[in-house]
């Protein structure tokens, strides 16, 4: 069961080295990297290749751990209780089922994606320490402890908003997803906007590197929004001399696919504005 890739998802050698030793390993894949840079789509492209289900937890502020293993309505168990409603008499009537129940359970292997942990509370990678070390848990309203039939591929994503504990990290396989160089984003433009002229995607791919290598950038362009730029660049039928810039403005055409606050439209409209005074 190895991972190389699929023909929708660049996955460079490191990254797919990183996959196949957390698999042969059998611990959590703990992947960081700038949002945007297919740490989500990862876990689905690997599922996708092994042909294996794929279970998606996705996580909020307000997630708790206990949410993933199972929860107890014991609201909806004292009022049916009230009304007399004989389900009362079988508390699993009232237990929901969370995403790594629901991945334990399972006959076949599958891929569990825990998306975007550094999200929830700093305890919340802690409290899932022993449940995903020993892939057990137990259900103390039943008495009944849960175990993984067959044994998960987990794969955790971080956008590094928090540090994780030391305890939690040790036992993942780390893998930082570092933002694709030049060469591997030509493969995966090619990938979504196949037959793209030469000189368009040159012209284009020159001018985001800039933007994201500008000193001062709040918030610098990711994968998914370059795409999405191309994509608008084709769909107005521009080409490689549409996209270049006078000295009256440093911003692109169709920036706002690109730049997403104030802040950063403003810092390249002074930057036009300094280049047009030292003339």
């Amino acid at each position: 069961m190895k991972f190389t890739g699929t023909e929708t998802y660049v996955a460079t050698e490191d990254l797919t080295v990183a996959v196949n030793a957390a698999v042969t390993l059998e611990r959590p894949l703990l992947v960081k990297g700038e949002p945007g840079t297919g740490k989500t789509e990862l876990a689905r492209q690997v599922a996708s290749a092994l042909g294996l289900r794929m279970i998606e937890w996705h996580i909020k502020s307000t997630t708790k751990a206990q949410q993933g293993l199972y929860e107890y309505d014991a609201v909806s168990r004292l009022r049916d209780s009230q009304l007399g409603d004989e389900r009362v008499n079988d508390v699993r009537n009232y237990i929901r089922k969370g995403k790594l129940w629901e991945a334990f359970e399972a006959d076949e292997k599958v891929v569990l994606l825990i998306d975007e942990i550094d999200k929830a509370d700093i305890e919340f990678p802690n409290d899932l320490l022993q449940e995903l070390d020993r892939m057990e848990f137990h259900v103390y309203e039943t008495g009944e402890t849960i175990r993984a039939r067959v044994r998960p591929i987990v794969i955790i994503t971080s956008n590094n908003e928090k540090e994780l504990p030391d305890a939690f990290l040790r036992r993942c396989f780390f893998h930082y997803i570092r933002f694709p160089d030049m060469k591997t984003m030509r493969k995966i433009v090619e990938l979504h906007h196949p037959g793209i002229k030469e000189a368009l995607l040159t012209t284009a791919l020159t001018q985001f590197y800039e933007i994201r290598d500008q000193q001062g950038l709040k918030k610098k362009p990711s994968t998914s929004e370059v795409l999405d730029w191309l994509r608008l660049l084709l769909a107005e039928d521009l080409t490689a001399d549409d996209l270049r810039r006078d000295g009256a403005s440093l911003l692109p055409r169709l920036h706002g696919a690109l730049l997403k606050n104030e802040q950063d439209v403003h810092l390249f409209e002074r930057l036009a504005f300094m280049a047009r005074a030292q003339r």
